[in-house]
């Protein structure tokens, strides 16, 4: 069967199909007004008439987030709490700008409406809940010309009544019904209101966008990745779309991470450069998970991968700000018109400095299959430079000094930040960019190697065909140390695990490759946040050991609490990954030699070799400067850097001192 991984950028659009032991990557141009057209249009080049699989992570729902432009919803809530997205958690992140504007709420006042009807934190229903009160705000909604609907209750995690009656009494209106109680069943009443809320805001454009796909791609089995690591079939996409925010970059981490195991390099950070922003996530042995992740200001607790993104891309445009300095990104000139080489953009990005500092070979970009304008670029690049009274190098060179700068503050946040070393890990670089700047960055972070895995301009669409079916599944339970014994532990888990084998089943996983991992939010009595440990033999010890790693403490003689119980639900599929090759002589074959070209590294001049990555092989060392090709990406080599080819046709970078 024909099996296609697609990942959706804000300037490309990838693809990667496998059939039986063949495999092959394809790029097109993204069409942002819809991004369903590249897809579709992908889908028909490489498959035509023939059946296939497809698994696809798309940035549809993130955008709607971004760009505000989700479904017209409306929240029900308790009365008395119709206003607690406005009221929020009243967090001053930017403490001393006197200018501060506070994040608008998605849903405006006049959309959220209170229902009597109350249930306590133990589940207990302490006022009945009116179902004549019910048909006025049926109405009231349909007046209100609402698409979609987010139903948040307090306590619903121990009591779903209400929400369920709520749910049949409006399913007249015909309008997608999000409940808090089946997004998030756990505490803390605004994180939960907040991710149903974007839910239901998503959830439509989703519906439109995968309704869409489905239908015209002919696809036999189609399947949606997450933002935790795993995918889930598209039906339940279009249902439960804040699983699918970040999707795209979940993808690639999954790869890095099982590209670098199998490689043995289980310390990595990895770096996706794409043409709008940039990617990074730090791995210590395991994909970081967290449930705290926040999307345009607003918090999205649903679990997913822990991944930092900055507005630095391939695509960023450099301008000069107010004061006069050189701004490089957030905005980025996308796909349309995309970079001035691309041949429709006008404004200076940092694919046009590569492009002029020789880091770029026109005649290879894309494989070939696409032709860049070099004397546009070298036009446009003089005029700026005059204008700002510089030599044109010395402006490309600071065009990709201020990207790097960003880029090295967004690894800086989730390493050094964070308490962890990077010149412990390996830079894992991908995407379509990455390859261009991960020395330069490695350089700026004192890391001593950087891992390019084969064809990285295309890694996040190869993990989401990498990637397991995942299903997380959560429940406040609130135990002290006391009551949390295995027995009672076990039994609350009971529940959770019969759902997630039956969910599982669902979504086409055989019994015999479903494994699942109990989990639990920790923390001492009195704390406001929690950590996440395994469910072990002796999960309190666990728990004070992690609490020393992440604070530089613990304290035993302090009784524990057990706030949520969680449980990730995993089908494995069968994983096809890079074979070993035969080692081969250290000096490249001469056919992988490609040429010569004048690059500049350091504003000077210099030889550089061209070399055919596709004709590398594993074994094979050289030496910068050179510019490594191959259809989805660049890789740059300076001088005094230097390149190996591992077993798998992995390349690995280090400072020639190093080597020594």
């Amino acid at each position: 069967m024909l099996i296609i991984g697609i990942d959706t950028g804000g300037t490309f659009t990838d693809f990667i199909w496998q059939e039986g032991n063949q495999s092959g990557e394809h790029k097109r141009l993204s069409t942002p007004h819809n991004p369903a057209e590249a897809v579709l249009a992908g889908l028909n080049h490489l498959a035509g008439e023939r059946p296939f699989w497809l698994v696809h992570g798309s940035t549809v729902a993130t955008n709607a987030l971004l760009e505000k432009k989700g479904a017209r919803t409306a929240l029900i809530s308790n009365r008395g709490f119709e206003d607690i997205i406005e009221i929020a958690r009243q967090n001053r992140p930017e403490l001393y700008d006197l200018q501060v504007k506070k994040n608008p709420p998605l849903v405006p006042s006049e959309l959220r409406f209170g229902i009597s009807g109350r249930v306590d934190p133990a589940g207990e229903i302490i006022e009945t809940l009116v179902e004549a009160d019910l048909q006025p705000l049926l109405e009231q909604l349909r007046q209100k010309q609402v698409e979609s609907i987010a139903v948040a209750l307090l306590f619903s995690f121990n009591n779903q009544q209400h929400e369920l009656l709520i749910a049949e009494k409006l399913k007249a209106l015909g309008l997608p019904i999000s409940l808090s109680h089946q997004i998030l069943a756990e505490f803390r009443e605004y994180e939960r209101t907040s991710t149903t809320l974007i839910n239901a805001y998503v959830s439509p454009k989703m519906d439109r966008y995968l309704a869409q796909i489905a239908e015209q791609s002919g696809a036999e089995v189609f399947r949606i990745m997450q933002s935790n690591g795993g995918s889930i079939s598209a039906a339940t996409a279009r249902r439960e779309s804040v699983r699918t925010i970040l999707s795209g970059p979940a993808g690639g981490a999954v790869g890095a991470h099982v590209i670098g195991k199998q490689s043995g390099h289980h310390k990595l950070i990895t770096f996706d450069m794409g043409g709008t922003s940039t990617d990074v996530a730090l791995i210590d042995r395991h994909l970081p998970l967290t449930t705290e992740s926040t999307i345009a200001g607003y918090p999205v607790k649903v679990p997913m991968i822990d991944i930092h993104t900055v507005g630095a891309g391939g695509g960023s445009i450099a301008r000069l700000d107010r004061g006069g300095s050189l701004q490089v990104g957030p905005e980025s000139a996308g796909a349309d018109p995309g970079p001035i080489c691309y041949g429709k953009g006008e404004e200076l990005t940092v694919t046009d400095a590569n492009l002029y500092l020789g880091r770029l070979i026109p005649d290879h970009f894309l494989g070939g299959g696409m032709q860049l304008q070099t004397a546009k670029v070298k036009q446009k690049m003089e005029d700026f430079a005059t204008q700002l009274q510089l030599d044109p190098i010395e402006l490309a060179e600071g065009i990709l000094a201020v990207a790097n700068s960003a880029m090295e503050g967004a690894i800086k946040k989730i390493s050094v930040e964070r308490g962890f070393d990077p010149r412990e890990f390996t830079l894992f670089s991908f995407g379509g960019a990455g390859g261009m700047h991960a020395v330069e960055l490695a350089e700026l972070l004192q890391m001593p190697q950087v891992m390019v895995p084969t064809s990285p301009g295309i890694l996040s669409a190869c993990g989401m065909l990498m990637a397991n079916v995942i299903k997380d599944y959560s429940q406040t339970v609130m135990l002290d140390q006391q009551q949390a014994d295995h027995a009672i532990l076990d039994e609350q888990f009971a529940p959770l695990m019969k759902q997630a084998q039956e969910d599982l089943r669902e979504e086409g996983v055989s019994a015999e490759r479903i494994e699942l991992q109990p989990l639990l939010d920790m923390r001492y009595k009195g704390q406001s946040f929690e950590l996440l440990v395994d469910y072990t033999e002796d999960f309190v010890s666990e728990f004070h050991q992690q609490h020393q790693r992440a604070y530089g403490y613990a304290s035993a003689d302090k009784p524990v609490e057990i706030v949520n119980l969680r449980l990730r639900a995993y089908g494995r599929p069968d994983h096809q990954l890079p074979q070993q090759q035969p080692k081969a002589q250290a000096e490249p074959v001469p056919e992988a030699i490609l040429g010569q070209t004048e690059s500049i590294f350091g504003g000077k001049q210099q030889a550089t070799t061209i070399i055919d990555r596709n004709r590398l092989q594993h074994g094979n060392s050289f030496d910068g400067p050179a510019i490594i090709t191959e259809y989805s990406s660049t890789i740059v080599l300076p001088p005094e850097w230097c390149c190996d080819v591992d077993p798998f046709g992995h390349l690995l970078l280090t400072r020639k001192e190093a080597e020594k």
